[in-house]
């Protein structure tokens, strides 16, 4: 069961901001994704934003902290920490978490939990919502030939998810521990024993998602991946499942990966969420990265409120509106069900007071 609702959205659960949206109001966003680290230690065969070429360049963990600060009064809900690198690479993750958290902002992570070891569980599980382990299989030579690292590499993150999971437990902490699997011909044989081991070793659930293909990656070895013939796995999947674990199989958004059809041709959700990169750099897109109209400013030069109410964000809206065709993005985007909805608002059938 997707309790999480991770194969939907969580927008209809922020009705004042959306009538201010429908309404024509200037709003900020409720989430934000934030990469602290450009650089990376793995090389996954499925990197969507490879193109990025691993910078090796951290954000100020000064400059954040006071804009963490800031959108926290401006009504910033959520931050997941991940991007273009990985995030623990940042020797000062820990005080950024939390620090996010005592700006009222809840607090997320996606990582390859290489670098997830016991002393940083201690500092940063207390202060999180939910932290999630990419992980592109369940033996060692697959992960390493996935994740293009050393076999060790694998002992090494189920060891420290054991111990996050111990870490969560003795504390009574309630931070989801999960992993992540995109499921691809190389690990499709490996999905049930994952699930297992995440079952045993104590996490809360296991997701298995399709590839989405970006469309600036470097990356074109799946782009022709289908899933019509894998969704047998999700009844095996679903006996794994107990009061304290799932499996997520999302088998809806395999079937929008397989169909491509989408019920908008416009793109509505920017004004929910942004981008921060590891330059400082806020973007309207993670999709469009590099592509200056879409570039809204840099936290080091202004302020968030700043950024975010001037005029190249606004004439940014004004062009995606006016002429970006979302048939052309990037299929299963993270704001793929959030348009789907907000095109449904803006667009609605006839009957609709018929409830």
């Amino acid at each position: 069961m997707d309790k999480y609702r991770i194969d939907s959205h969580k927008l209809l659960y922020h009705v004042p901001r959306v009538n201010d949206w429908l309404n024509s109001r200037i709003i900020y966003p409720i989430y934000m994704e934030i990469s602290p680290s450009g650089g990376c230690n793995h090389r996954c065969t499925f990197c969507a934003l490879d193109f990025m070429g691993y910078q090796k360049r951290f954000l100020d963990a000064g400059a954040l902290m006071e804009r963490l600060s800031e959108m926290g009064n401006l009504g910033l809900k959520s931050i997941m920490y991940g991007g273009e690198g990985e995030p623990l690479m940042h020797e000062k993750i820990a005080e950024i978490i939390n620090h996010t958290r005592k700006s009222g902002i809840d607090v997320a992570l996606t990582t390859n939990a290489a670098l997830l070891e016991e002393p940083i569980s201690e500092k940063i599980l207390g202060d999180m919502e939910w932290i999630k382990v990419s992980i592109g299989a369940a033996t060692r030579d697959t992960y390493a030939k996935i994740h293009r690292t050393k076999p060790e590499d694998f002992d090494r993150v189920i060891k420290n998810l054991s111990s996050a999971a111990k870490v969560k437990q003795n504390n009574k902490y309630k931070c989801t521990l999960g992993m992540q699997i995109l499921l691809l011909p190389e690990n499709k044989n490996e999905i049930v024993r994952l699930a297992k081991i995440a079952r045993d070793i104590g996490m809360d659930y296991l997701v298995v998602k399709p590839y989405s293909q970006h469309p600036l990656s470097k990356t074109q070895k799946y782009k022709d991946i289908k899933y019509n013939e894998y969704t047998a796995l999700y009844d095996k999947l679903a006996r794994l499942n107990t009061k304290d674990f799932d499996v997520i199989f999302r088998m809806n958004t395999m079937k929008k990966w397989d169909d491509g059809i989408k019920n908008y041709n416009r793109c509505f959700a920017l004004p929910f969420w942004s981008y921060l990169d590891s330059g400082g750099n806020v973007w309207g897109c993670s999709v469009y990265l590099g592509d200056d109209r879409f570039l809204y400013g840099n936290i080091y030069e202004k302020s968030f409120k700043e950024v975010w109410e001037g005029d190249k964000r606004i004439q940014s809206l004004k062009w995606v509106e006016r002429d970006l065709n979302a048939n052309r993005c990037r299929t299963n985007c993270r704001m793929d069900e959030i348009n789907r909805y907000l095109w449904d608002l803006k667009n609605p059938p006839e009957h609709v007071n018929f409830i």
